[in-house]
This record gives structure tokens, C-alpha cells and sequence, in this order.
């Protein structure tokens, strides 16, 4: 039964568990202190040379926000780059514009891996080669038909992280797992059923406040007021707000692959 004595442990763990947090990402450079005017923005060499890469490339990525709202979650975005292309394409969701541009939506040419103001993005799936093509003109479909484009929240959604799913759900190859720091990518808007980013599972969600959804790139995923906890088997990794996962680490390198054509024009990916 949960009395109020529950209530006083559970009062008195939000502000331990935020505190150690905040202290963790700091000492491992997860979160950097600098002004985010001045942080750097330089590439961090995870994206190939398109001038070496004449193949179709997409990437996804994550990193802290900026400022105080790095302490509790991401920004995601997308990056292509067609065959024979000179640079890369950047899709995301930036607050910041919307208000000078009418349009959160931010479609760039800037460089895909770059630092996002001082904090190191990390790189959640990659795709390259034959068929890769077919892949972009579904994701730049999916760009165009995003529904928010003049929306923006930082709690619940939708935003940045919205975004991103929202795209990957076009793209269910990539199979990417978004961290649970990404805040607002379970915001479904008034649909509260759909496949969940991986494509390889399905989730509900009430405006992406409270909701559950299972899969086998995710796990088991519970969100509670926008943040998420859960557990992934395959890695043996709990899902943890501010935190993001902790585990053994991840099962697998980002997952990368090759499309190929087969002999009868679809494609299939070579892990």
C-alpha cells in the first residue's frame, strides 16, 4: 500500500537523482559549460568525405541540447547525402528559427557530424551504397509531409526529437533506437497508436505524457510525464531519464548497412 511515507522517499529521490545526474554528465564531458555562442560547431569526423564517398549516405544522429536542456535530453537530426552529391543535406527541428522563419523546420547543408554547440554528437545508424537513392526520396517525402512544421515545444512535443521519428518511421531500415533522452519523440499528436521508430515494434502514447511501447531494437519502454524508463534485453541495459541507457553498453556497433539491388529491383541491407 503506498502511504504518505512512499510519497516523502519518492519526493526526496527526484532531487538526489537529479543532482547525481547533472554531476555525472558534467565530470564525463557529456555536457559542456561553455557559451554556447563561442561552443565549437567543427565536424566531428564521423560522417565520410563526400568528396572521397561518391555513394548514397544517411546518417542519423543524437547530442545534448544546449544549455540547461542538456541536462535532460537530446537533439536528433538526420543527414543525407545522394549518389555523386558534393555535400550533405541536414533535416531537423530547430525552436529557435520558428520565430524568425515561420518554420521550425530547418533544412541545411551544414556539416552532418558537427558538434551541436560544444557537445559531441553521437552517430545511431548509418546507410550507404545501391538503393540508398530509394531510401532518401522517402525520407525527404516524410520531411514534407511532417506535420508540425510551425509547432514547437520543448515538453512534451512536439520538437526536434518528434522530428526525427516521425522521418525514421519512413525509414524503417535504419532501425535506429533513439535514446531515451530523446524527449518528445513518443509525441503521436492525436493518434495515440503507431510502429515505433525502429519499425520493429509498435507503441501508445497519450500527446507523449504517458504511454508504453515494446520493440526489438528498443525494449521495453514505459514514459511517464515525457521521460522514459526502461530495459533492453539484448544489452542487458536499463533506460534511465537524464541519464540516458546503462549497461554492459551497446550490443552492437550503430547499425550500419549496404543496400543492394537483388535481381528483381528491390533492395535488401547486408549487415
Amino acid at each position: 500500500m503506498f502511504t504518505r511515507r512512499h510519497l516523502a522517499i519518492a519526493l526526496a529521490f527526484i532531487p538526489l537523482y537529479a543532482g547525481c545526474s547533472a554531476t555525472y554528465l558534467r565530470a564525463t564531458g557529456a555536457i559542456r559549460g561553455s557559451d554556447w555562442r563561442a561552443a565549437s560547431r567543427e565536424a566531428a569526423s564521423l560522417a565520410p568525405d563526400p568528396a572521397t564517398t561518391p555513394e548514397a549516405v544517411v546518417q542519423v544522429y543524437s547530442a545534448r541540447a544546449v544549455r540547461w536542456r542538456g541536462y535532460f535530453g537530446v537533439h536528433t537530426w538526420i543527414a543525407v547525402k545522394r549518389s555523386g552529391a558534393e555535400s550533405y543535406t541536414v533535416y531537423e527541428v530547430n525552436g529557435h528559427r520558428l520565430r524568425r522563419n515561420h518554420t521550425a523546420l530547418v533544412v541545411g547543408t551544414r556539416a552532418p557530424d558537427a558538434y551541436w554547440y560544444g557537445n559531441r554528437p553521437e552517430l545511431l545508424s548509418e546507410m550507404r551504397g545501391l538503393g540508398v537513392d530509394a531510401l532518401i526520396e522517402r525520407i525527404e517525402v516524410a520531411v514534407r509531409q511532417y506535420p508540425y512544421p510551425d509547432t514547437y515545444h520543448v515538453w512534451p512535443g512536439p520538437n526536434s526529437n518528434t522530428f526525427t521519428a516521425y522521418v525514421l518511421r519512413a525509414a524503417p531500415e535504419l532501425r535506429v533506437d533513439l535514446p531515451p533522452t530523446a524527449i518528445g519523440k513518443d509525441y503521436l499528436g492525436l493518434s495515440p497508436i503507431a510502429s515505433l521508430p525502429s519499425g520493429t515494434g509498435g507503441q501508445f502514447s497519450l500527446f507523449g505524457v504517458v504511454g508504453i511501447g515494446a520493440g526489438w531494437e528498443e525494449g521495453v519502454e514505459l514514459n511517464l510525464l515525457g521521460l522514459t524508463f526502461g530495459v533492453d534485453p539484448r544489452s542487458l541495459s536499463l533506460k534511465l531519464p537524464l541519464i540516458g541507457s546503462v549497461g554492459p553498453g551497446r550490443r552492437d556497433p550503430p547499425h550500419s548497412a549496404t543496400l543492394s539491388s537483388d535481381a528483381r529491383g528491390g533492395i535488401h541491407g547486408t549487415l
